[in-house]
């Protein structure tokens, strides 16, 4: 009788997250009910995000848990259904966890058209493009001619950002952590600039990458690189913050940046954070205008794979690090 294969929580981190966190084990496949399907994932995608929900930071995870399958997105193929509404055998992308088999409610599953790459459903069509299109557009209100800074650019979520704002007509200067990635940045996505924030003299860096000043700044990470953001914003600049990936791999996380409110008063800045989840009612036409841009060779996404669950604590561990560039998935096929 096949088994399903999981990867569990073992013990909250305490201080930065360790493979030893995790524990790999084996369960019976779930049965689905009647209105539910059983997905057998395929792959599915590893996000900094999910360590906040370890940390206790992220409200919409409720409080951290051990016991329980690590969460994540996934993709896979409906092995047994029990609606009309989704057959045995569609490809879907679901809340899968880091699991082989997961049964969801139909209704919370994503069916992907036979014209769309279900990997993209982990990357560009998934949660991370989604939270660089409204995080961008709707919350940025990205403008033609902006100067926009984007931190963790290399990221899953960054390195969409810097590709649609260049759609949008804007200046992009991209932040990482390595000359590697600032060189892909350019070289491969279009940004126009980058900057490594791991190098002396940072601030002076995206002083001179940025000599008009910032219009826009999509914040991944917070602390040091929020701060020296703010000192560059014009006048009327708005700050998209998106994520504090430089305060999740702690137990002492930093304080906020210096400066606020005052330079948001003196100089009218516009920060606002936000959940992508606010904007689900709109997902399918993101969706449909993100998957023109795919096919046209407008925005390329790219994708860090490792194989087999056994491979995620550490593929995890790594990703916080900054050894990923673009969106690191595990694939089970």
């Amino acid at each position: 009788m096949e088994k399903n294969e999981q990867v569990l929580v073992d013990r909250l981190p305490a201080g930065k997250l360790r493979v030893e966190d995790y524990k790999l084990v084996q369960g019976p496949v779930p049965e689905p009910e009647e209105g539910q399907v059983l997905v057998e994932t395929t792959a599915l995608g590893i996000s900094a995000g999910s360590r906040a929900g370890l940390q206790g930071s992220a409200s919409y995870a409720g409080a951290p848990k051990t016991g329980v399958v690590m969460s994540s997105s996934g993709v896979g193929r409906v092995a047994a259904s029990r609606s009309d509404a989704v057959p045995e055998g569609a490809l879907v992308s679901a809340p899968t966890g880091w699991q082989r088999y997961s049964v969801h409610d139909a209704k919370r599953v994503t069916v992907v058209p036979a014209e769309h790459d279900p990997i993209d459903y982990l990357g560009p069509l998934g949660i991370n493009g989604l939270t660089a299109y409204f995080g961008l557009i709707d919350v940025g209100r990205v403008q033609a001619a902006d100067c926009v800074l984007v931190s963790a650019a290399g990221g899953s979520v960054g390195h969409l950002v810097g590709q649609m704002a260049k759609i949008k007509e804007a200046r992009v200067v991209g932040v990482c952590g390595s000359p590697e990635k600032g060189k892909r940045l350019v070289d491969d996505l279009g940004y126009d600039a980058w900057v490594d924030y791991r190098a002396d003299g940072f601030r002076q860096a995206v002083k001179e990458a940025t000599p008009n000043g910032v219009d826009l700044y999509f914040d991944n990470t917070g602390g040091m690189i929020l701060e020296t953001a703010l000192r560059r914003m014009n006048f009327h600049g708005r700050i998209a913050c998106c994520g504090v990936v430089s305060q999740y791999d702690t137990d002492k996380p930093d304080p906020g940046p210096s400066g606020v409110p005052g330079l948001l008063v003196n100089k009218g800045i516009t920060m606002r954070g936000f959940l992508v989840f606010e904007f689900a009612d709109r997902y399918a036409a993101a969706r449909e205008e993100i998957h023109g841009w795919l096919s046209s060779g407008k925005l390329q996404s790219l994708t860090d794979a490792v194989h087999g669950l056994s491979a995620a604590p550490q593929a995890f561990v790594d990703l916080l690090a900054g050894g990923n560039i673009g969106t690191r998935i595990v694939r089970l096929d």
